[in-house]
């Protein structure tokens, strides 16, 4: 199934990104099992007494069976979700080995997931930060037309690239505040790398607010490889420090900090309940929107499981 995928290079060749979304969302759903998405929903929730109106097809012949009333199956997907889809678009994303950067990589998945909720009638809200002076925040609702609203503004953020450095943890505080107390999915996609601690220190409070979090942590390769060889000039992107090193003399360590850096964020995101999902940018985008699709049904079975012992 992974052959029929778009590399991540073609992605830069399609125009347009509700085409490019389009693509995406269709390659993932490829790879899901048919017999889940077949209906109006993905997960059963609860019954409720049959109403003029109601689909007889989702009429639960059994509890009629047993019961000789007439009660329909509601579903997951009938109750409107709200989703916000947090962006890092600091400077920092802007890194590209080969490819998509970081965050063109993450304005196309994030484009993907969008389409994807719009289409099922949910709720989605975008909020952009790197630069505060160009922070953008689009307010959550459900109607066709705020598609185009939301993709206008990826679409700025990927011309214009990462800027700024901003702190998620900051950016993630805020997102709180607009959920408030309503139960909500927030979705962040970022490399973490504002201060490690700080960055993570938010994703328990969020779901210490009973939301449903979700984290694409995206990395390039070389960050993940250090494949430099000979005399080499790094430059920072969040400010004019630059450092001139043989990365060979560095490599063992770095390589030692970056797993320490990577297992600390997966174990935070695990012991606060929160789906941590580690994305290379030389992935398929429908790669990794698949694992978050699977990710999220398996997480919502779970839960209904809880809910029916």
């Amino acid at each position: 199934m992974t052959s029929s995928f778009l590399d991540p290079k073609a992605l830069t060749q399609i125009s347009g990104m509700p085409l490019r979304a389009r693509i995406i969302v269709e390659g993932a759903l490829t790879g899901l099992h048919r017999a889940r998405l077949r209906g109006s929903s993905v997960e059963f929730a609860e019954h409720k007494e049959y109403a003029p109106g109601d689909e007889i097809r989702h009429i639960d012949w059994k509890a009629f069976a047993k019961v000789d009333r007439y009660y329909v199956k509601q579903f997951e997907q009938e109750s409107q979700l709200t989703a916000y889809l947090v962006l890092d678009a600091s400077a920092s994303m802007d890194f590209a080995s080969d490819g998509l950067s970081k965050l063109g990589y993450a304005t196309s998945l994030l484009a993907a997931l969008t389409y994807l909720l719009i289409k099922q009638r949910d709720r989605v809200g975008l909020c952009c930060f790197g630069d505060e002076r160009g922070e953008s925040y689009v307010p959550p609702r459900s109607r066709p037309a705020h598609l185009g609203d939301l993709f206008a503004v990826l679409e700025s953020l990927e011309r214009r690239g990462g800027r700024g450095a901003e702190s998620v943890s900051l950016a993630l505080d805020r997102v709180a505040e607009l959920a408030g107390r309503r139960r909500s999915l927030i979705v962040l996609a970022s490399d973490l790398l504002d201060d490690g601690k700080s960055a993570l220190s938010a994703l328990p409070r969020l779901a210490a607010r009973g939301h449903d979090v979700m984290v694409f942590h995206l990395l390039d390769p070389h960050e993940l490889e250090f494949p430099y060889r000979g005399l080499t000039r790094f430059d920072a992107l969040e400010d004019r420090r630059h450092l001139v090193v043989d990365p060979g003399a560095i490599r063992k360590r770095y390589l030692a900090r970056l797993s320490e850096f990577l297992e600390r964020a997966a174990q935070t995101c695990v012991d606060a309940g929160v789906v941590y999902q580690r994305v290379r940018t030389d992935q398929p985008v429908e790669r990794a929107l698949l694992d978050f699709l699977a990710a999220r049904l398996g997480r919502t079975t779970e839960n209904r499981r809880r809910w029916s012992s």
